[in-house]
């Protein structure tokens, strides 16, 4: 059964915060929810008393104040189940990838999980869910097979390929504005042992790594992901994860990076279990993706003060897959923590694609960007179909066409 807190019950200042310290928001209730009724009941009540609405597992991706809202907490809802005959793990709305990678680890099977174990799994995968096994397998949205969804009228679906796969294709990488994701299915796949870590270099030949890095993609293969950081701390870091079966071939295929690099301050590369992998993110204050980095690209980013810059590179089975979510064909994206200089600014404009993605995104007036103009069109159409009233339009939301048609 589920629990509901009002302002000034015990467990509301605990259970009503997201995890962005810049957010203090005062829901008008916070509904612990532990069954699928529960999800159900939830709805239907915020519907009859005209109360805005919002769900939260772990506050990860929560990125504006819910006050007044029905606030919809699923972390109790945490089951994972493994079919290893079959390659499916089956969790609830509240399990965390540290969840499916213990479950899963034992039959030598890996999800596409994120950088963190923390992280929610419902949520960053709705929000396409780009890991360290993306090149090689896709992003998290891709591989999901079933998803059953409570949608605006408190109604219980499943959505698959062949039951309401237009919703099907909006929650792979369209985001949590469709309804309430109460069950996900999603493909695991064989992977246990990775070669994975990072190399530290000093700044001083960081011009000279991202040029080398610019050719050096063109023949990096999918098991091979690679990111180039920039450290406020004036250090040069290459963080990489290869999957293929032989592992030695990962030291070879990265030697001409850690060349151009210069000797390395730490070597923190090794041969793990997936399930130990964790790499780690930058916090994306900005983002875009490019099709190739410039001279001018370059410099400017090396130039910048004060700021963390990950350059990480996309392409493989990314590129491949044609779900909702993202823009597949840029090779590279670029992410800076802070706000970033003109010259910066200037250089992307140029070179950048003026896109975003969900799951690194802050800002919720810029949602349109982080999908293709015609994935953007179709996601509109299937928010109409499902929720016209647009319910659940609280954080990253899609809005539906016919609002936007007669705005």
């Amino acid at each position: 059964m589920s629990i509901h807190l009002q302002p000034g019950d015990a467990g509301y200042d605990d259970n009503r915060k997201a995890l962005n310290p810049a957010l203090d928001p005062y829901p008008a209730e916070v509904v612990l929810a532990e069954t699928t009724a529960d999800v159900r009941a939830a709805v239907l009540s915020a519907r009859r008393r005209g109360l805005a609405f919002a769900v939260q597992a772990t506050g990860h991706g929560t990125h504006v104040a819910h006050d007044g809202a029905l606030l919809l907490r699923t972390h109790r809802m945490a089951s994972v189940l493994v079919d290893p005959d079959r390659r499916i793990a089956k969790v609830g709305p509240g399990a965390r990838w540290g969840d499916v990678l213990a479950a899963a680890a034992p039959f030598g099977l890996a999800p596409l999980s994120g950088s963190s174990p923390d992280v929610g799994v419902t949520g960053y995968t709705v929000g396409g869910g780009l890991g360290w096994l993306a090149r090689r397998h896709g992003l998290a949205a891709d591989s999901v097979q079933r998803a059953r969804i409570v949608t605006a009228d408190g109604e219980l679906v499943t959505a698959d390929a062949d039951r309401n796969a237009d919703l099907f294709w909006a929650v792979r990488g369209g985001g949590g504005s469709f309804g309430v994701v109460t069950d996900l299915e999603f493909r695991l796949y064989p992977v246990s042992r990775v070669y994975a870590g990072a190399v530290t270099f000093g700044r001083e030949r960081a011009a000279e790594t991202l040029a080398c890095y610019r050719r050096w993609i063109e023949q990096a293969p999918d098991e091979l992901s690679t990111a180039l950081l920039l450290t406020r701390d004036g250090r040069l870091v290459v963080k990489a994860m290869y999957s293929g079966d032989d592992l030695d071939r990962g030291r070879r295929l990265l030697a001409p990076l850690w060349q151009a690099a210069g000797p390395p301050l730490a070597d923190t590369m090794q041969v793990v279990d997936y399930a130990g992998a964790a790499m780690g993110g930058t916090f994306a204050r900005t983002f875009d993706q490019v099709r190739a980095l410039s001279d001018d690209l370059v410099h400017a980013l090396v130039n910048e003060p004060d700021t963390t810059v990950e350059i990480r590179h996309w392409g493989g089975r990314i590129a491949r897959d044609t779900g909702a979510a993202a823009h597949r064909d840029a090779p590279l994206s670029v992410i800076l923590d802070t706000v970033p200089s003109a010259r910066v600014t200037d250089a992307l404009a140029r070179d950048g694609i003026g896109s975003s993605f969900l799951n690194f995104l802050p800002d919720p007036s810029r949602v349109e960007t982080a999908f293709t103009p015609a994935n953007w069109a179709a996601l509109r159409r299937v928010k109409a179909a499902y929720d016209p009233g647009a319910f659940f339009s609280a954080g990253l939301a899609v809005p539906p066409a016919a609002l936007q048609a007669s705005a």
